[in-house]
């Protein structure tokens, strides 16, 4: 949402400013400038990234216009489903977690929490941890680095949509050049007609360099700095998830390994202890 108010806030800005100043309107409504610097951009954005990629950064651009999908909730409901998977293996045993984590679409346990079930990064990465755990024989020195190893592994597939239109953008600026400088080839093939067809050319052409800019450092790079944040914000709770599972791996009470995944929660979704408790207690 913020987003969407973002850009809106950003063409009210400057067309607005530019109407109060007596601005033809219309003048910066070039299809042809439009034409030529989106399409070399898109052209660009082909050469760059592979087709798996193109729907990445697609994927993620929808993301960033739905709003950030980490909250302090989402944090409370992560830490229960934890806490109600350790609770089954205390009481059950190891064994109990085997038809869950085999078939998490079948798991009365992840039935209940939809927004992990449907996220397949977060649920391979649980269930296979949570296999190694039942599997047994691996220490938890050894599980710990082999999720750090899957954490950075995600973490650096989900910083290339962003990377990549982050380098779109700081193209921008030069093809709008690219579009000014064909417009001033154009106007001096018409250097003998009457100024006001010269200045309008001219105008045409200057608009070529504002759309470049304007796009770049109003849209597409902004775009890419809250994708990269997305990011950040969704590796923060993979690192959640792998304090809470080596913490029970090392044979800690359920309460005590949601507890240290608690504690890395980033300070403006971290719930209090209290709170945590009551939640996956289901305490009213």
């Amino acid at each position: 949402m913020f987003v969407i108010i973002g850009f809106v806030v950003v063409i009210g800005s400057v067309l607005g400013g530019f109407v109060l100043e007596g601005g033809p309107i219309l003048v910066l409504m070039q299809f042809v400038e439009f034409l030529i610097i989106g399409g070399a951009a898109l052209g660009a954005l082909l050469i760059s990234a592979p087709a798996s990629l193109l729907k990445k950064i697609i994927a993620k651009m929808i993301a960033t216009l739905k709003g950030s999908a980490v909250s302090k909730q989402i944090y409370l409901d992560l830490l229960k489903l934890m806490f109600d998977i350790f609770q089954l293996s205390r009481k059950d045993g190891l064994i109990a977690l085997e038809t869950h984590i085999e078939k998490p679409g079948s798991s009365a346990i992840f039935a209940k929490y939809p927004q992990f079930l449907n996220n397949h990064h977060i649920l391979h990465f649980m269930c296979d941890t949570f296999r190694l755990v039942v599997i047994g024989g691996v220490p938890a020195h050894d599980m710990e680095m082999l999720m750090d190893g899957d954490i950075e592994t995600h973490h650096n597939e989900g910083t290339k949509p962003g990377m990549i239109l982050q380098k779109i953008g700081d193209s921008m600026p030069g093809l709008g050049i690219v579009a000014a400088v064909l417009g001033i080839v154009i106007t001096m093939q018409a250097i003998d007609g009457p100024p006001s067809e010269i200045g309008h050319k001219v105008a045409v052409a200057l608009v070529g360099t504002f759309l470049g800019i304007f796009l770049s450092y109003g849209f597409i790079q902004p775009l890419a700095t809250n994708i990269d944040m997305a990011n950040d914000e969704e590796s923060k709770v993979f690192e959640t998830i792998k304090a809470g599972m080596i913490a029970f791996a090392k044979g800690l009470s359920p309460i005590v390994s949601v507890e240290f995944a608690r504690r890395t929660i980033p300070g403006e979704y971290r719930p209090e202890f209290q709170e945590m408790e009551k939640h996956v207690k289901g305490k009213k």
